[in-house]
This record gives structure tokens, C-alpha cells and sequence, in this order.
């Protein structure tokens, strides 16, 4: 496929499903290690683009952001916590 073709632009992207309670886990382990993964990263970025996020998802998003801003959570290129 020709990236300057129109079949390029009418790609659509698969839906992303969030598993339930994936983001307050992810909370809890981020808290718990003082480390944002890079898969924490992508998690946190699919349930952005989720159009189904709860308020209490957002918050949760909130609270991990506002560690980022203040420095209490170190931002690590690893995959996972848990190597």
C-alpha cells in the first residue's frame, strides 16, 4: 500500500478494550515501585483514547500524571516493573 494512496487514509484502527480494573491496578503497581513502564505508558494512552472512560478512570490518569509533574514517579524505558 502506497502511503500517498487514499486506501492509506481510510485505514481504521482496531478498537481498544480495556480490561476491567486495568487502570487501578496500574495505579497500585506504579505506586507500589515508584516506576512508570513503558507498557504502564501505553496503558495509560489506550484508555485515553478509549471513548468509554469512566470518570473515576480519569481521575485515577489524573493522580499518576500529577506524580509525573511532581517528580514521585520516575519514568523508566523498561518494559516492565517486575524484570
Amino acid at each position: 500500500m502506497d502511503i500517498n494512496s487514499n486506501e492509506f487514509l481510510n485505514v481504521t484502527m482496531p478498537p481498544v478494550n480495556l480490561l476491567p480494573s486495568a487502570l487501578s491496578e496500574l495505579f497500585a503497581q506504579v505506586s507500589s515501585s515508584g516506576k512508570i513502564t513503558l507498557a504502564d505508558r501505553y496503558g495509560i494512552l489506550a484508555a485515553l483514547l478509549s471513548d468509554a472512560i469512566s470518570e473515576e478512570e480519569q481521575h485515577t490518569i489524573d493522580r499518576l500524571l500529577h506524580a509525573l509533574k511532581h517528580h514521585r514517579v520516575q519514568v523508566v524505558n523498561e518494559l516492565s516493573a517486575q524484570m
